[in-house]
């Protein structure tokens, strides 16, 4: 039985998944078995990766699952006790895993331990997706140590010690199969982004712990299935931020909550027409409506989440940042949030 199941969703893109597999072979840890899960790609990258690495494990999708979906299949076909989920476009240190499997084991309150994530093209700085660890705003609007909205900072060891943080990265993070189950994985409603926000909220309401471990590092190249200038993006972004708050909190504080958040919607709004944005504009107004309208989705979520709540919403608000990202750093011009509590 192999120790640390590694999970990686694929759709499309030959080279991004050979760097991939073959920096993962490259790693230090040797109880590893790599399981790709191949999302209805329709190109031959599987094809080519099967024949070149006979010792993966590859499972075929008969259509394109997302990441939420995609790493669901794959965790079914684990043996693990840790998974391990991964993106294809990531590149990796020898020894990333060790300090990400030694955390994780020797913390039984901890859930789930991210790495450093920098950019692959330019290695000096912080990456897009998850940075050196995730938190997030009251108002449900995602940042990183590391990157705020579209900016990015370099390393220079800022942020070299372990912290508990919000939200591991989904372009690697390491948790229990044991948790990964109880709170039954990826809501594949989000189909994908945000959906390993969901999922370390969950774990929190179920008592545990989230970190980063900076001892791990990892390369990403990023925007290699969506384009960060993606309206499609944009569109999946705002509208899975708005069913989080809509649904993770207590039904008195996502009312509470609901008005200023479509408050800064509209500004959001607004600042993309001004830039000549319109499709993004156009996608933020969608993703309202969906949010808003798919009440079927909100009640299904909102009777699993009570089911599995052992945490209230005032505790778990000591891991929030308790003031809106957005007007601190566009209004108040604040760049660096180091800490969650301002």
């Amino acid at each position: 039985m192999k120790k640390i199941s590694v999970i990686i969703p694929h759709y499309n893109g030959f080279d991004p998944l050979y760097n991939c597999i073959t920096s993962l072979n490259k790693s230090l840890f040797s109880e590893l078995e790599i399981i790709i899960v191949n999302n209805n790609s329709s190109d031959n990258s599987i094809e080519k990766i099967s024949k070149i690495f006979d010792d993966i494990i590859i499972i075929n999708s008969s259509k394109n699952l997302g990441y939420a979906g995609g790493c669901n299949l794959g965790s079914k076909h684990s043996t693990a006790e840790y998974l391990l989920f991964l993106n294809n476009d990531t590149e990796h240190d020898q020894n990333w895993i060790e300090p990400l499997y030694d955390f994780i084991e020797s913390n039984e309150i901890v859930s789930s331990v991210q790495p450093k994530i920098k950019n692959l093209t330019s290695k000096n700085k912080f990456d897009y997706a998850g940075a050196c660890g995730g938190y997030m705003d009251i108002f449900c609007y995602p940042f990183a140590r590391g990157r705020i909205f579209n900016k990015t900072e370099v390393d220079i060891n800022q942020y070299d010690e372990s912290i508990q943080i919000f939200w591991a990265s989904g372009t690697g993070f390491i948790t229990k199969k044991t948790i990964f189950d109880a709170v039954k994985g990826f809501d594949t409603s989000l189909f994908a982004h945000m959906e390993e926000i969901d999922y370390h909220w969950k774990c929190q309401l179920l008592g545990y712990q989230v970190w980063c471990e900076p001892k791990s590092t990892i390369y990403h190249s990023g925007g290699q299935t969506l384009s960060y200038d993606s309206a499609y993006k944009t569109y999946l972004n705002h509208r899975n931020s708005l069913i989080l708050l809509l649904s993770n909190y207590s039904l008195l504080v996502s009312t509470l909550l609901f008005l200023p958040r479509i408050l800064l919607e509209i500004i959001s709004i607004i600042k993309d027409l001004i830039s000549l944005k319109p499709t993004h504009s156009f996608a933020q107004i969608l993703a309202i409506l969906y949010a808003v309208l798919r009440v079927d989705i909100l009640i299904k979520r909102k009777f699993h989440i009570n089911k599995i709540r052992k945490v209230s919403d005032s505790k778990l608000l000591k891991n929030i940042y308790k003031r809106s990202i957005v007007i601190d750093y566009f209004m108040l011009r604040k760049k660096i949030f180091s800490k969650i509590n301002p």
